[in-house]
């Protein structure tokens, strides 16, 4: 764990947060000799899922990463790519990061007390799925519970066998509710879409597709009160309450789908990098930021896939182009932004 020193520590290279995206930009870096700070997020800090793996560490069995041709678990995953970069000597703060000064190169980064200075800074925290708050939840996003049956990502689990030929349940009443619900139709033997309202926040083309859909019902003016045996890792049905009459009803089914949208983790960067009107950072020429210098990868520039297979991707892109910018600095030249 870090300890407090009263002297900053200079680096040539800092990455904010772990994840695919944080631990392959750092595994790049790591081969290219930058000899990266990880700051991880330290240990999984629940709902909001900014510690160590982000939120693969609360999914279940991952299917669709390359290589892995019998699946593997979401934490395992995780481990593996730590585990990978730890091999190039990559340095660990097992903490979060608390604040950021981005007004001038080296930029600053605090964890607690300690203070940190970069060249370059990669800013890989990630988004953290929007939850219910129930108590019913918290096995999930604490204990990163494989198979429990609650996810917020249809694209991620939808396909597992437990789902296969179940009803199911999602949560939401915008275009990713809507998107969630279509795709489980492939799998499910019939979605149920729990809005709080009386009509949809989708997009007319979205809500047509849903509601002419034969394998999707609407409960309309319903929210989830309670989600029945998660601790046993499995779901055999919801409690909905209706939010008209308060009337409460029991729904069977063998899985819950979040789709009530994602929060990108950018607090810590909010007012010195832009950043949409949702929270995500705004990046140009694939991951570069408003700041110079600075780049982001992962979800929490990425609204659109949030898939962990993207989230690499991007980090790799962002180790690439922070390589070739150090190494042009120190050449003499300097690099267009």
């Amino acid at each position: 764990m870090t300890q407090a020193h009263s002297t900053p520590h200079r680096r040539s290279l800092v990455i904010i947060g772990s994840g695919p995206a944080g631990y392959t930009a750092a595994l790049y870096t790591a081969r290219a000799s930058l000899h990266p700070l990880v700051i991880d997020g330290g240990p999984g800090l629940g709902q909001t899922m900014q510690g160590q793996g982000g939120q693969l560490t609360i999914t279940s069995e991952v299917e669709n990463y390359p290589g892995f041709p019998e699946g593997i678990m979401g934490p395992e995953l995780m481990a593996r790519m730590r585990e990978q970069v730890a091999r190039f000597g990559v340095e660990f703060v097992e903490d979060l990061a608390t604040r950021v000064d981005l007004a001038e190169r080296p930029f600053k980064v605090w964890v607690r007390d300690t203070e940190y200075q970069a060249d370059v800074l990669i800013l890989a925290m990630g988004a953290s799925a929007r939850w219910l708050g129930l108590d019913a939840e918290k096995p999930v996003w604490e204990g990163g519970l494989g198979g429990a049956g609650v996810s917020a990502c249809a694209t991620c689990d939808g396909p597992m066998p437990v789902f296969r030929n179940k009803e199911l349940v999602v949560v939401g009443g915008g275009d990713t509710a809507a998107e969630e619900a279509l795709y489980l139709t492939h799998f499910a033997s019939h979605v149920y879409v729990v809005h709080r309202r009386d009509a949809l926040r989708a997009s007319q083309v979205m809500q047509k597709r849903l509601l002419s859909h034969p394998k999707v019902t609407v409960l309309w003016n319903k929210v989830v009160a309670d989600i029945h045996d998660v601790a046993e890792k499995v779901v055999t049905g919801v409690t909905l309450r209706d939010t008209v009459t308060g009337e409460t009803s029991r729904r069977e089914c063998a899985g819950v789908f979040m789709a009530i949208g994602h929060k990108p983790n950018s607090d810590i960067v909010a007012g010195q990098v832009e950043l949409d009107a949702n929270g995500y950072v705004v990046t140009h020429n694939e991951v570069r930021t408003s700041v110079r210098g600075v780049f982001a990868c992962g979800d929490l520039q990425d609204h659109v896939y949030r898939q962990a297979i993207t989230a690499a991707g991007s980090g790799c892109m962002a180790a690439i182009q922070a390589e070739r910018m150090l190494a042009a600095e120190a050449g003499g030249s300097t690099p267009e932004w």
